[in-house]
């Protein structure tokens, strides 16, 4: 069975340093990345083809980062049927116009939606979604959860202690 293939789509390059938790936690998870600067509204063609090709070109889910109007994930699941997950990317109203448009979307083009800025959610969002066809992705995020878990118990008796100490 070939790799997981997932498209991050951000809007602008200016987007890039906020998307380097989506790209390492993808990275930590397997999945191959194609990183990708297309604009919803400077380059719309653009995104219309790339959205169209997706699923020839071995695209398993679409992570779309957009601030602003933030329509980049509604005009490229327009065009697909692959799953688009947005990240809204705070730049203007502290990135909620960017949330309002990106989780919005009219009745037949969903676009999944993660936290303002919250890459790293998008590309657990989307190892979810692909685990659904590889296994071992579904083992490797019970791992995940597991540390996760072992973390909080961790800072749990770290916290008690500094208590007990007051």
């Amino acid at each position: 069975m070939s790799k997981p293939k997932v498209a991050l789509v951000m809007g602008s390059d200016s987007d890039f340093d906020r998307l380097k938790g989506c790209i390492l936690k993808l990275k930590e998870f397997d999945i191959e990345v194609d990183v990708n600067v297309i604009s919803a509204h400077r380059t719309p063609d653009k995104a219309a083809e790339f959205a169209k090709n997706a699923e020839n070109n071995g695209i398993e889910v679409i992570i779309c980062a957009a601030g602003m109007a933030a329509h980049l994930g509604g005009v490229i699941a327009a065009h697909t049927v692959v799953p688009v997950i947005g990240i809204p990317i705070k730049s203007t109203l502290d990135g909620m116009d960017a949330l309002l448009a990106t989780v919005q979307m009219p009745p037949g083009i969903p676009v999944a939606t993660v936290g303002i800025d919250n890459g790293t959610n998008a590309g657990i969002l989307a190892a979810q979604i692909l685990s659904l066809k590889y296994g071992y992705l579904r083992d490797e995020l019970k791992v995940a959860k597991t540390k996760m878990v072992d973390g909080v118990m961790k800072k749990n008796e770290k916290v008690k202690q500094m208590a007990a100490q007051l």
